[in-house]
């Protein structure tokens, strides 16, 4: 008989079966219920993703299209003083009798483009004389008495108002009406 050079070690055949007496008797319907149930984990783990991936798409496509309705938004505030402009000098022109017709109709139909355009983009104007006065759309310039007219409806416009993209841009500034003392 060989000598063991440990005198306390146990056999390796002893080593084994007290290995697997410490595992847990697995049998091959088991194995298979684990592993489809990590498939199923896996599954749905991979479908959570591909969803929070398509949110992330229509985020940033959400996100970039108002960025740009925004920057459109300043530029168009910024062309209303030019719109403003080119309106008084239209009503200048008609005034003078002397004005050339060919130049008056040359402004009018810049005017008329360059309306055309910004209404195209989102741009539209505030609605004002004749209606009633609506602190979100107008701002009151003054109150003058009008016996014929509804108390707070709007007799004149001093700056037309504007919005774009259905947000207010600019308020339109009104004279407003009230009822004799």
């Amino acid at each position: 008989m060989i000598k063991s050079e440990n005198p306390g070690a146990v056999p390796a055949s002893e080593q084994e079966e007290k290995i697997s007496a410490d595992l847990p008797e697995e049998t091959p319907a088991q194995g298979c219920e684990e592993l489809a149930a990590q498939v199923t984990e896996l599954k749905e783990r991979a479908l959570r993703q591909a969803a929070e991936l398509d949110n992330y798409k229509k985020r940033t496509e959400r996100e970039k299209a108002e960025f740009f309705k925004r920057a459109n938004e300043g530029l168009v505030k910024e062309l209303l003083p030019v719109l403003d402009n080119l309106e008084r000098a239209l009503a200048s022109a008609k005034e003078h009798t002397q004005s050339d017709p060919n130049l008056v109709q040359g402004v009018e139909m810049i005017h008329g483009e360059l309306l055309k355009t910004l209404g195209r983009h989102g741009l539209e104007p505030v609605q004002a004389v004749g209606q009633a006065f609506d602190p979100e759309l107008h701002e009151a310039m003054m109150q003058q008495e009008d016996p014929e007219q509804d108390e707070n409806t709007v007799l004149a416009e001093a700056q037309k108002g504007y919005t774009y993209e259905g947000r207010l841009l600019r308020p339109a500034m009104v004279v407003v009406s009230r009822k004799p003392a």
